[in-house]
């Protein structure tokens, strides 16, 4: 191994990461006087950096993707295995990871049939888009395809994905954007937009009065996660799935549930629509799905949509669609053994349990800290929405919110929150622990919080 990567003195690793390297979702104006943070070794739930400090990680990677926690060295041994035997060939012939991973997903999708393989959520999303705008000229005459997608959601950060941003703030200043998608409203009740009994279904039926102003022959797909995430950990009202699921079928729309946050366990099932009975036309998943030991995405659809790309008597009748990284073994491979550590090591339950326990902490602090204003989550996604005051709901200010998780960030304890999303309202804590959490994670994960609470707003 390359001594530079094993030293104990890691300053010249830090130095040439702020010379050269350009961090995501980062300002580095403040880099100018302070170093970076280098991330160096984790295991399980905790992480070192370069400069020695242990944090226990409650994001799980920082982007809910280490979903069975780090140093997995039956991965990394798979991984390495079957790098030596074949790393790649392109997509358009198989490998054996990649039939077997296709065949254990399946397994777990009732209803659903055929896996596409990408690298990343953005991509996997953006193969949703082509698929259905193929179809809309293929099967309807050039119609049906225009797309719906739902405020507050997030679908990745290409120009296409956002297109079918609902977070103003992702997607200011990359337009313009691909024509053709159209938001319908949000289904957060805290933040209610109409005073009704049935909440669930008023939100759903108000996707109704979008396609009816478009018009349903127009509209060839509905794109929603399952649990919002960036957007504010948005659990669904009860009701508003059924009824969603309802007017996809009155106007012959496909459905697109969006896992690549709530993929993999998650939310205590294998996906986050198998909590609502959901039946989707199409499912994307990346974060969880190799726990980031490698780069994988799946699009995953049923066999009504696959068929409609079998025709050999169109040379263009297939999808024409290509992903280099697709073609990498290591995904899969990778995604095999993840597969088998949730399922052996009862992470599902795991996740249900933690995530109850996480939820009642929360609203424990919520008992304590009037600046909490609405406590959601579903299994090992949860969220905390701060706010000035709790009469009102004015939104507690960002900065401060930010100061909270840096708080918990200098207790070696890593929280997130919604980031540059919307406009007033990146006032959100977000939890996503790893699935292997046990009591004392979840419980030192609160604690940091009610410390840090305390701290930046007495």
């Amino acid at each position: 191994m390359n001594k530079n990567l094993t030293s104990n003195d890691l300053s010249h690793v830090i130095a040439a990461d702020k010379a050269r390297v350009w961090h995501h979702l980062t300002q580095h104006k403040p880099f100018e006087s302070i170093d970076p943070r280098v991330m160096v070794e984790g295991k399980g739930m905790r992480l070192w950096d370069a400069l020695g400090k242990e944090f226990l990680d409650g994001v799980s990677g920082g982007v809910w993707t280490v979903n069975v926690g780090y140093g997995r060295e039956s991965i990394a041994d798979a991984v390495r295995d079957q790098l030596v035997k074949l790393n790649y060939f392109a997509g358009s012939a198989g490998s054996i990871p990649g039939a077997l991973f296709a065949q254990s997903l399946i397994e777990k999708m009732p209803g659903m049939s055929r896996v596409y393989y990408a690298n990343s959520g953005s991509e996997a999303n953006e193969k949703v888009f082509k698929m259905v705008r193929q179809i809309g000229h293929r099967v309807h005459g050039g119609r049906k395809t225009k797309i719906l997608y739902r405020e507050r959601d997030y679908h990745g950060t290409t120009i296409t994905a956002l297109a079918a941003c609902g977070q103003p703030q992702r997607a200011q200043q990359y337009g313009p954007f691909t024509p053709g998608f159209i938001e319908v409203p949000h289904c957060l009740e805290y933040r209610a937009q109409w005073d009704v009994e049935d909440y669930g279904r008023r939100a759903a039926d108000a996707i109704e009065e979008v396609i009816l102003r478009e018009g349903p022959d127009e509209i060839g797909l509905l794109c929603l996660e399952p649990v919002t995430a960036g957007g504010g950990v948005i659990t669904p009202p009860e009701g508003y799935w059924q009824r969603v699921q309802e007017i996809c079928a009155k106007y012959d729309i496909m459905l697109h549930i969006d896992e690549v946050v709530c993929g993999v366990g998650r939310t205590g099932e294998w996906f986050g629509y198998q909590n609502y009975g959901v039946k989707p036309d199409f499912v994307t998943m990346a974060k969880g799905v190799a726990s980031g030991y490698a780069a994988i995405s799946c699009t995953v659809t049923t066999e009504a949509v696959f068929e409609m790309f079998k025709d050999d008597s169109d040379p263009l009748g297939y999808f024409r669609d290509i992903s280099t990284f697709g073609g990498c073994t290591s995904g899969p491979v990778a995604a095999l053994e993840n597969l088998r550590i949730i399922e052996d090591e009862n992470l599902l339950d795991n996740t249900n349990r933690m995530g109850a326990r996480m939820m009642e902490n929360l609203h424990a602090l919520m008992e304590r800290h009037a600046v909490i204003g609405d406590v959601r989550g579903k299994g090992l996604f949860c969220g905390a929405e701060l706010v000035a005051d709790r009469a009102s709901k004015e939104p507690a200010d960002e900065k401060r919110v930010a100061a909270v998780v840096a708080d918990c960030m200098a207790q070696g304890v890593i929280i997130g929150m919604t980031n540059r999303s919307l406009p007033g309202f990146n006032n959100t804590l977000c939890f996503s622990p790893a699935l292997i959490a046990t009591p004392d994670d979840i419980d030192a994960i609160t604690t940091a919080v009610d410390g840090a609470l305390g701290r930046v707003f007495g």
